[in-house]
């Protein structure tokens, strides 16, 4: 019986120059690009606050020192421009910047100061142009920065099939339906904010029956870094087992033992009455 010749391994084959050169170069990328843009956006900030704040702010010291010290303008902006580098400059402006914002929500975070607020912000919203503009954008900046965040607390988050059955979006629970929808429709329903990947603070705005709304195990920033991440950074919640219910079967068993849904976050207490229809 003749034997059979031994089998011969194959050889590899060595990759060019192009090929190992893309393949460390976005290796390369995907190690610094988390870290550039960290800083680019923290140049953003910086940019914003000595733009739109410290500059003036050093404007208004170098309007005192001429006012109130008697010092010749020469003599100041020989000060403020030639014997002070400019780096310096920007950042006394960007320490006061923040130092302003403090005081500002030191003021409006007392009686006194909320009040005069309001009466401000009632006031802008008399005014032409301005009305049409203001309360929008004062709608963003609550949505994002507001210390309660009631519209976003844990229980808040869902999932939804917004363009068609079996495709789920993750949303966030943020009111009752429109009115006159849910009485033609004969259901109640509820309004969802679906966020936008990578931004997360972008999106869209869809109205869906209470009983088409699952509830999700997942708190807000844990939704957010999903989101952000385009899926691939999945919350150690996400992973555990959590029973599916929707909106309305959760909203009608309020006597639900808190035990039986220890995995989960729980719903707002008062989500049952401000989406009731």
């Amino acid at each position: 019986m003749e034997s059979q010749p031994a089998p011969v391994p194959p050889q590899r084959t060595r990759e060019g120059f192009t090929a190992d050169f893309r393949r460390f170069f976005l290796r390369g990328l995907a190690t610094l690009l988390p870290t550039l843009i960290t800083i680019l956006l923290l140049l953003k900030i910086w940019e914003i606050l000595w733009e739109y704040l410290g500059q003036h702010i050093i404007f208004v010291l170098k309007w005192l020192s001429y006012k109130l010290a008697g010092r010749q303008i020469a003599d100041i902006k020989w000060y403020w421009e030639i014997h002070q580098p400019q780096w310096l400059v920007e950042l006394l402006g960007v320490v006061l910047a923040i130092l302003l914002v403090y005081i500002v929500g030191l003021f409006v975070g007392h009686f006194i100061g909320r009040t005069s607020w309001r009466l401000l912000e009632m006031a802008l919203t008399r005014t032409p142009v301005i009305r049409s503009i203001y309360p929008a954008v004062k709608q963003v900046t609550d949505f994002v920065l507001s210390e309660r965040k009631s519209h976003l607390q844990s229980g808040r988050v869902v999932a939804v099939e917004p363009h068609a059955s079996g495709i789920w979006s993750v949303g966030l629970l943020t009111g009752p339906g429109i009115k006159p929808l849910s009485q033609m429709l004969g259901s109640d329903m509820v309004t969802v904010f679906i966020p936008s990947s990578p931004t997360a603070f972008s999106g869209y705005v869809v109205v869906v029956p209470r009983q088409k709304v699952v509830e999700l195990p997942l708190t807000v920033e844990e939704a957010m870094q999903l989101l952000l991440t385009g899926g691939v950074s999945m919350p150690a919640s996400a992973m555990r087992p959590f029973p599916a219910r929707t909106l309305g079967e959760v909203l009608a068993q309020p006597q639900l033992r808190q035990e039986e849904r220890s995995d989960a976050p729980s719903i707002q207490p008062g989500i049952g009455k401000e989406l009731a229809p």
